[in-house]
């Protein structure tokens, strides 16, 4: 299993970013595929939402409306689409994969390296 982020950077506030998620080993399709992401000192917080109303409990509501994950499975990669994006926003973004029903990060048993977002204002 290998989830291997890439597509981070320096954005300016207000500005997009896509990151990808290139995943080998397994399908997609098989499993729970969310991002999660971290900033220093802080705890790790999922940011997959699928849509505007996403109530999953790996959708912050700090980012619904702003961020969409997708997944596409020919490919066998996950997307997390970013717009409007806010300082509070910086932290390394990571692609996760869990089984069916997880929820919360402890569920997500294989994460990847991750990928830095830094945003400025």
């Amino acid at each position: 299993v290998q989830l291997v982020e890439s597509g981070g950077g320096l954005v300016q506030a207000g500005g997009s970013l896509r990151l990808s998620c290139a995943a080998s080993g397994f399908s997609v399709d098989d499993y729970v595929m969310a991002w999660f992401r971290q900033a220093p000192g802080k705890e790790r917080e999922g940011v997959s939402c699928m849509n505007t109303y996403d109530g999953a409990p790996y959708c912050a509501d700090s980012v619904r409306g702003r961020f969409i994950t997708s997944t596409d499975g020919k490919k066998n990669m996950v997307y997390l689409q970013m717009s409007d994006l806010k300082p509070e926003d910086t932290a390394r973004y990571f692609c996760v994969r869990g089984n069916p029903g997880a929820t919360v990060a402890a569920d997500f048993g294989y994460w990847g390296q991750g990928t830095q977002v830094t945003v400025s204002s």
